[in-house]
Parts: C-alpha cells; structure tokens; sequence
C-alpha cells in the first residue's frame, strides 16, 4: 500500500476510494477518535485550560487499523471535512498516529467529484491550528459550562438535567416568546373593503379603503364603520389615479447553510436534522445510475454565497440548453457574504449543474430526491436573469373615501420560472391583473363589507424562523443549529405543536432559574460574543486562553454564589392540570414530566402512584378494525403507530397516518418513506397505490 488516505464517514470513503484508485487505502475515522473523558471533568483550569483527551474506548479496533496500515505506507493523508471539527478530527488522528505535525499531511475537498477529490489531493497542506484551536476552545467552553452546571440543576431541580451555552440561551428565545403570547391582549380593529365592476367588463376588482378624509383609514370599531358604509352606499365611485411601473425581481442567492435549513422546513417540512443528514448523503456520495458514485451538492455547512467561476460557467450551458438565451442575464449576478460569515466554501451549490433533479431521480430515495430538487433549483435561479413585472396601482375615490387596488401580471417570468414564490408579494399585492382604467373613470361598486379584525400575538417559533433568529443574534453557528434544537427537544426543554416549538414548564422553570441565577448563560449578547471570540481565535487574533480566561473567572464566580444562596432550597417543577380524576383515589390527575417524557400521575403522589399513558392520536383509524391510530414509542424511543386496541387487535406500521381518505375505500391511507416512499392503503382488501 502506497497511499492512506482518512476520512471521516465510510460513505465517504467509499466514494473517494472508487476515485483515487488501487494505489490508495480509503478508512473511515467515524467522527473522532479521542475526546474529553466521560467520567471526569478532563479540563486543567489552573494549567492554561489544558484539556485532557482520551482515546474513545469504542474505537479501539479502529486505532488499531489505523495505527497499522499508517505504518505500512508511504504517506497518510488526513481528509477529514473542510471546516473547524474536521480539522480537529484531523489533529487528533495525526497526534494518535505520531504524525509529523508540520508535515503537509491534510487535504480537503468542497465537492465529492473526480474533479474535486483530485483538485485537493493536489493540494495537501500542514493541518490549521487556528481552526483546531478555535475548535478546541469552543469544546472547552461547552465543556465548562455543561459540566459545572448542570449538576447545579440535578440538586436543584431534578437529576438528568442539563444546560449549555447555546442550547440555554436558545430555550430562552423560545420562553420569551411565549411569554410575549400569554401577555397579548388583542385590539379590535375594522376594515372596509370592495368590489368594483368596470363599465368595459364584467369581470370585477378588489379595493381596499386606505383613507378617509384625506387621513389613514383608521376604524376602530363597529360604530365608526358603520358611519363610513353609510356615506358609501350611495356614492359614486371614480378612478383618481392610476400607476403603473415595471418592477424587477431579483432571484434569491443560492442556499447557505442556515438557509437551506429554513427553506427545508418551510417548503418540505423537514426538521434542521433530517435537512442535514441528507445533504451530508448527498455530499458524500450517491451510486448515481450512469455516472458511478457520485456526490451531489458541495460541503453542506458553509456561510458564503460565493459560486466558483467553473460552476458558473456550467451554469450559463445548463440555463441556455433548458429554458433559453433570454433567460441568462446580461451581466454575472455576484451575492455578498455576511461580514462575520465563514467564507472557507463556495455556497451549498449541485457539484455538477447540468445533473438536473430529473436525471437523478430514480437513484435517489425520497427524502435525498426533494432536497437535491431545492438545491439545484435555488442554485440555478440564482443566476438566472430577473423577473419583470408590470404593477399597477388604482385609486378609487368616494365621498372623501380612497380605496386601492393592486395588483400585477408577470411581463417575464425569468428566474421564477425554476424557483419563485410568486403569489402575494410582502405588502400584500396580489398577482392578478387589473382592468385598464383611466384616471377620470367611473366604476361600479357591486358589494360592500366591513369585516372586524383582532391584532394578533407574535407567532411561536417554528424551526425555521428559530435557526433565523439564532443566525441574526449571532448565536452559535449555522453547523449547530441541528443538534441544538434536537438537543431541547430530546431533553424535554421544547415540544412541537404541529410545526411550531413550545416550551415546556419545565423548559420555563429552567429558564427562570438560570435567568435568575446566571444571567449571562442565557443573555444573546453575551453569547453572540463568545461566538465572535472563537471566530477570532480561527482568525489568529485571540488565544485559546484569553477567551477561557475572560469567561471563567466570572462563571467560577457566579456558580459557587448561586451554591451558596441556594443552599437546601430546591425548585419545584408545576404539574399540568387535567380533565381526568383518579380512579384509584378520586383526586385529580395532573401531567407530570419525568427522564422519559411526560406522563399523567395522581396529585396524590406519594400517597397514590397511579399512573397513566399520555394517548397521541394521529386522526387516523386502524385498517383492520376501524379504531384509533395513536402515536407510540418503542423502548428505543422511536415513534411508531398502533391500533388504540393494542395486542386485542394487533396492528401497528412503523408508517405515518396522514389525513386523506383511500380513494378506492375510504379508509385511512398511509405514508411510506425512504427510497421507494409511496402512499398506500393498508386494508387487507384494497390494493390502493400512488408514489409518494
């Protein structure tokens, strides 16, 4: 053997394997081989923070392996991912192997393509210590404040508790809000609206009343309403003025990491987790029918909106050939990166433009086949030329009453015709087009209607406006943005509500607790600092000690007075109320939230320990016998659907009830994923089928 080459996932290794050839061993590290010790705090506070690193008793085979075929070879190339843990998975390994440290033993790749993979192995270098050091410091942090705290929590709360410098601070922005929400008290508010019928058509128009005697239309009530319909009723309307402009759209630039988040949940529904797991399959590689193995998308976690001039090249073809000379725009779009942002990779682009979502299609499951739609679509719209629109804006007046319409009609459709999210425009314009009028035109009005509103309380957080406000307080990184909100939700911190995040009491009371106690840990400022002191220590500007110097001595601080106030004092967690009454004791039964979830308990508790099962139902019915769907657990925690009846009836699918009704028999139908994802009817006697 010649050759080692390292990488981190064995998907990956497999792919670059099939590149590089016979002159090369391709082994996967999975993930990092050491780490800090499990069972003790492993961090040397009074000797510079100097962490105390354990080879991972799991891998012990692994190092082995690789600890031979190392020594077996010419040279070790460590081609860990391109960002701060790879580079750190990398360290490791060259520190575990006895690697030369300054010997241009790293390569890395943006793309799994032939291209990429020998683009960079053309191009070793010596591992980057400030990203490792950057990576070292932010392990440490959380290593710190996990460690310290969260025993703080057990003796004060519950035991199995946790808290974290990102994940606390996240929790908080979720209980803000919802205390925001419990705080709302609506304000009534009316609106007058219209329809009109031009003299040259019998199609009508929408208008709203924007102002009265020459003031906003301001109606707060029903009273002052009716007064307003009552000058209009017999009114006549004329059109007192008429703009029309044409308007360009701009295509959105291509997806960053965090955006890609947020476009995934809005538009496919995925958690930040699933969007995550299946970009990293499709970077590292698909067995794409005709082509090989293959990876799809570039490095997935990245900051920049930067295309390399190649892929914008193959870009222009793919453009031209699928939809037209027209729709390639007459000067290059370039997008500017965030000041703050990592701009180490291109932006989350296709490895290969002209692999259109179609031609990959049936390599792909399901999951993998809608993400790698978005991607190319975003990717290639990004460069295409603008939308022109034609937008028009009618005044229509009445007795000192103005209402508008507006409206417009797509003159060029541009990049809208790959990626759009055309339908109704920010202030609310509608995409119709209106009659021609003319300024001095009169209409007729054909209904009239006050409607009564009530303003609203801002929305709960759903995983995609969450990961915004995370990206626009500066806290964590887009890289963290998964296993932070699976984080809060696995501890109980969280719960959805359909799309939307709620917290939980407990969430609330630990919030509070630290809020009270250490109010830097939850504080945004704060924490978007930390994050651009790690940025700093990657840029060289900052130690690794200054930054864990700075933090610790004031968290040192804090925890030992909050011990000491706090002492013999524990917080009580509120149980939920319910409808239900013990039938053993006859008190009420309330939600209780213990290690494994939430549970319905007696309030009479110790004195009663009647329990019961908290019932999710999925608003299916069982196909055999025709009773509830619920949601269940299995003892691993994963989520599966049963017959309300259990074993009496025996059924349960691993899928997902969804609403619609089988077209055949009318019974529940279910979702399948994964690469064959179909939606089928499970009845014994029906043989209903479509592709998902």
């Amino acid at each position: 053997m010649k050759n080692l080459v390292i990488v981190e996932s064995p998907a990956k290794a497999k792919t670059i394997g099939k590149y590089l050839g016979p002159d090369y061993k391709v082994i996967a590290s999975v993930g990092h081989i050491r780490d800090l010790p499990k069972s003790k705090f492993g961090i040397d506070i009074e000797n510079n923070f100097e962490p105390q690193y354990e080879n991972k008793k799991e891998k012990a085979a692994l190092i082995k392996e690789l600890k031979a075929a190392a020594k077996n070879c010419e040279k070790v190339y460590l081609a860990t991912d391109p960002d701060r843990e790879g580079e750190a998975i990398s360290w490791h390994l060259a520190h575990v192997l006895g690697l030369d440290p300054g010997a241009p033993t790293r390569v890395t790749f943006n793309e799994i393509t032939q291209s990429g993979v020998t683009d960079g192995m053309k191009h070793p270098r010596v591992i980057a210590n400030n990203l490792v050091e950057a990576q070292q410091t932010r392990r440490i942090l959380d290593r710190i404040v996990g460690y310290q705290l969260s025993p703080f929590l057990w003796k004060k709360v519950r035991k199995g508790l946790s808290a974290g410098r990102v994940q606390s601070v996240t929790v908080k922005l979720l209980v803000d809000r919802e205390k925001e929400i419990e705080a709302f008290q609506p304000v009534e508010y009316w609106s007058v609206d219209a329809k009109f019928l031009p003299k040259t058509s019998k199609k009508s128009f929408l208008g709203k009343l924007i102002e009265v005697n020459g003031k906003k239309a301001a109606l707060p009530n029903k009273a002052q309403t009716d007064a307003v319909l009552a000058r209009l009723n017999d009114a006549a309307y004329e059109v007192t003025a008429v703009k029309k402009t044409e308007r360009k759209n701009r295509s959105a630039p291509p997806f960053s990491t965090s955006t890609l988040q947020q476009e995934a949940s809005k538009r496919l529904s995925y958690n930040s987790r699933k969007t995550m797991k299946t970009a990293q399959e499709l970077y590292e590689g698909v067995d794409i029918a005709g082509y090989g193995t293959l990876g799809l998308i570039t490095y997935m976690r990245t900051d920049s909106l930067r295309i390399s001039e190649e892929a914008r090249a193959e870009a222009k073809v793919v453009i031209e050939e699928l939809y037209g000379k027209e729709y390639v725009p007459d000067k290059p779009k370039y997008y500017k990166t965030k000041s703050n942002a990592q701009d180490a990779h291109e932006a989350i682009r296709p490895s290969v433009p002209s692999l259109s979502p179609d031609r990959v299609k049936a390599s792909l499951t399901s999951e993998q086949y809608k993400l790698y739609k978005l991607i190319w679509e975003r990717f290639t719209a990004s460069l295409m030329a603008d939308a022109i629109l034609d937008s028009t804006s009618i005044d229509i007046t009445a007795n000192d009453c103005v209402f508008r319409s507006s409206g417009y009609v797509v003159r060029f459709d541009g990049f809208m015709k790959v990626y759009s999210n055309i339908g109704e425009d920010e202030s609310g314009e509608q995409a119709t087009a209106l009659p021609k009028l003319s300024k001095g035109d009169t209409v007729t009005l054909k209904e009239l209607s006050g409607n009564q509103h009530f303003t609203e309380p801002p929305p709960r957080y759903t995983e995609a406006s969450l990961i915004k406000a995370l990206e626009e307080n500066g806290i964590g990184r887009p890289s963290t943005y998964a296993p932070t909100i699976s984080t809060i939700l696995d501890r109980q911190y969280v719960e959805r509500l359909q799309k939307a995040l709620k917290p939980t009491i407990l969430g609330v009371v630990i919030t509070e607790l630290l809020e009270e106690r250490f109010p830097d840990i939850v504080e945004t400022k704060f924490t978007a600092g930390m994050e651009s002191d790690l940025d700093e220590v990657e840029l060289g500007g900052k130690t690794r000690t200054d930054v864990l110097g700075g933090f610790y001595g004031g968290f040192a601080k804090t925890l030992a007075q909050a011990e000491e106030e706090m002492q013999g004092k524990r917080v009580k967690i509120p149980d939920e109320p319910t409808d239900f009454i013990c039938d053993k004791c006859g008190k009420p039964m309330v939600i209780k939230v213990g290690p494994y979830g939430k549970f319905i308990g007696c309030s009479g508790f110790p004195e009663c320990k009647n329990t019961m099962k908290i019932v999710v139902e999925t608003g299916g019915f069982c196909p055999k016998c025709g009773s509830r769907m619920l949601q269940k657990k299995s003892k691993k925690g994963r989520s599966f659907f049963g017959c309300e009846k259990g074993k009496d009836c025996g059924f349960m699918t691993w899928d997902t009830p969804i609403p619609d009704k089988c077209p055949l028999c009318s019974k529940t139908l279910f979702k399948k994923g994964g690469k064959h994802g179909k939606i089928y009817c499970a009845a014994e006697e029906c043989s209903y089928s479509i592709e998902a």
